[in-house]
């Protein structure tokens, strides 16, 4: 669905390079061929990395029980493997596909690699919401992920109402972004000071990320959010090309510029709050797994496929090395994301300080 593109209906038109002609039925469509070579790859990867996740563990389970356990055969490992294991790893799975689609999404609207749910707020808000309500003990946690979605949305529409000025501009919708999160990550560490000692270190421990303890009492909800977002993802990834164009084109081919971007911001700050409410905010993923994603297919757009199965690789492989790393103890899955992606945040700054710098330099001397 991300690496497909509408073949142009006018009669002798060009192919691009690097993109195959698909037919299907009476009508066709253009396939880009290093981006599904990559998606089959990512896919196969994924494949590999969850068998690894659900062998490993206190008590080694050869990969042919653990494909036994998945397919619903008799195995002596059932407890360790379906009970145990899988769970937890569909959840993580279930939350990096959320989070890599999220990020892309995001990332388009506000072209700027820097844009992510993590960093432009929405994660925060989610957090503020949902900790306050652990750390008072408003709510019980069944209804947690319904607030972390409803501090995600409202997150997101405080920084989008302030960068709104006749447009959306990129830059300012990243810095009203990051001064939000500095704001809400405060309120939420003043949530964590007056509330009951016990539940603030859980709330602590759920602010960093974490997979431990995590079942199918989240793994199904969020499963079924996303079957049910299924159809917006794709039309998400049809919208991507227009918004993709300089405003100037796209309104002169009819395209309703601002209700696409709500649509795809929207749809984004969706999918990173259930993710949040699952496993909290995951940090990094939603801005590792595009721009990586975009790098492997060399792409026009961040293909939304691709970044969802490189989403669900990096959590599920976090989360196993944050099981082994220190064994018996185990680290949240959120400190392995934030020591990669910390670093590969502080190159994305000096390169588009560099980039920035480069360019005010060539203008000055023109």
């Amino acid at each position: 669905m991300t690496t497909a593109t509408e073949a142009p209906r006018r009669a002798g038109g060009v192919r691009p390079a690097g993109y195959t002609r698909v037919r299907a039925g009476r009508g066709s469509f253009l396939l880009h061929r290093r981006a599904a070579l990559a998606a089959v790859g990512l896919a196969v990867l994924l494949g590999a990395v969850c068998v690894a996740y659900l062998s490993v563990g206190e008590s080694f389970v050869p990969p042919s029980e653990v494909v036994k356990v998945v397919f619903g055969r008799e195995s002596p490992d059932e407890l360790v493997v379906g009970t145990l294991r899988l769970p937890r790893m569909v959840t993580g799975l279930l939350v990096g596909l959320a989070f890599g689609v999220a990020g892309a999404l995001i990332q388009t609207v506000a072209r700027n690699p820097l844009a992510s749910p993590d960093i432009i707020g929405v994660s925060q808000g989610a957090s503020a919401l949902t900790v306050g309500a652990m750390t008072f003990g408003v709510t019980s946690f069944s209804v947690l992920p319904y607030l972390s979605v409803a501090g995600g949305l409202l997150a997101a529409a405080l920084v989008y109402v302030f960068a709104w000025r006749g447009g959306l501009h990129a830059t300012r919708f990243v810095l009203i972004g990051i001064g939000f999160a500095i704001a809400l990550r405060s309120l939420t560490t003043l949530f964590l000071t007056k509330g009951d000692y016990l539940v603030a270190q859980q709330a602590t421990v759920w602010m960093t990320g974490s997979l431990n303890g995590r079942g199918w009492d989240e793994a199904a909800p969020l499963g079924w959010v996303l079957l049910v977002l299924l159809p917006a993802v794709m039309w998400a990834a049809y919208a991507q090309r227009t918004v993709s164009m300089d405003d100037d084109t796209a309104t002169a081919l009819g395209v309703r510029l601002g209700r696409v971007r709500l649509g795809l911001v929207l749809l984004g700050v969706v999918l990173a709050s259930v993710a949040t409410g699952a496993a909290g905010p995951v940090d990094f993923v939603a801005l590792l797994a595009p721009q990586i994603a975009r790098r492997l297919t060399r792409t026009a757009q961040i293909p939304l496929l691709c970044s969802a199965l490189l989403g669900a690789v990096i959590v599920v492989l976090a989360d196993l090395l944050a099981r082994k790393v220190l064994a018996p103890t185990e680290l949240p899955v959120g400190v392995l994301t934030a020591a990669v992606g910390a670093p590969y945040l502080i190159w994305l700054l000096v390169k588009h300080h560099s980039v920035r710098g480069g360019s005010a330099g060539a203008g000055g001397t023109a």
